[in-house]
This record gives structure tokens, sequence and C-alpha cells, in this order.
């Protein structure tokens, strides 16, 4: 029986996963068993950070209508409970967009939805 190097399969497995890794940095991009293991380290931050990015722009976006809130003297659960009562279902990336670009018409919509927020 001949025997079986395993040549064009392994070459092809390596050259793949060299491929992800590069620029990786000192053994991690040339090394297999090295490779293997920061390939497949990416991978999972890669996984958690997809999931992590979703809570950090929601978080920006919140810092950003409780500034603008705060010019316009109402709080940002208020508001939020506001617009809620009202049912204007504008998400907070379009309302942190529309105080950036537009602030007269972010302060039109705080006005609007001002009477149904609880009273301080």
């Amino acid at each position: 029986m001949p025997r079986a190097k395993r040549g064009f399969k392994r070459r092809r497995r390596t050259n793949k996963l060299l491929k992800r890794a590069e620029g990786f940095v000192l053994g991690r991009k040339n090394r297999v068993k090295r490779t293997y293991e920061a390939v497949d380290r990416a991978g999972v931050y890669a996984y958690r950070d997809r999931r992590c990015k979703k809570r950090d722009f929601r978080q920006l976006w919140i810092a950003r209508l409780s500034a603008a809130l705060n010019t316009n003297d109402i709080s940002y659960s208020r508001f939020i409970f506001a617009m809620k009562k009202a049912e204007i279902s504008l998400d907070r990336k379009v309302l942190s967009d529309i105080a950036i670009m537009d602030p007269s018409g972010f302060a039109a919509i705080v006005n609007q939805v001002r009477s149904l927020a609880p009273a301080t």
C-alpha cells in the first residue's frame, strides 16, 4: 500500500489558515500551531464583539440623546416615556441623528411630546 503524505490536502488547509492570519505578528502568522490558536481566538473575539457593537452603539445614541435633551430641559427617561405614550416610533439611532443634524427639528419633537411627559 502506498504511503500517503497528505501533501496536497494539508497544504491547502494550511494555506487557508495562513491567509486568515495575515497581519498577525510574530509566530502567529507563520507557525501553523500558533496560527491555528490565534485564528481560533480571533474568531471568538469577532463573534463576541459583533454583539458588543450593538450595545456600544445603543449606549452612544443614548448619551447623545441625553445631552441634547438636557439642552431642552427634559430628562432622557421622561422623554422616552412621553415618546411611547405619544406613539411616536422613532428609534434612538434616528433621534440622535436628528438631534445632531437638525437641533431645531429635534426641539420641535421634544415640544410635541413634552405635555405627555410626567411632571417633575
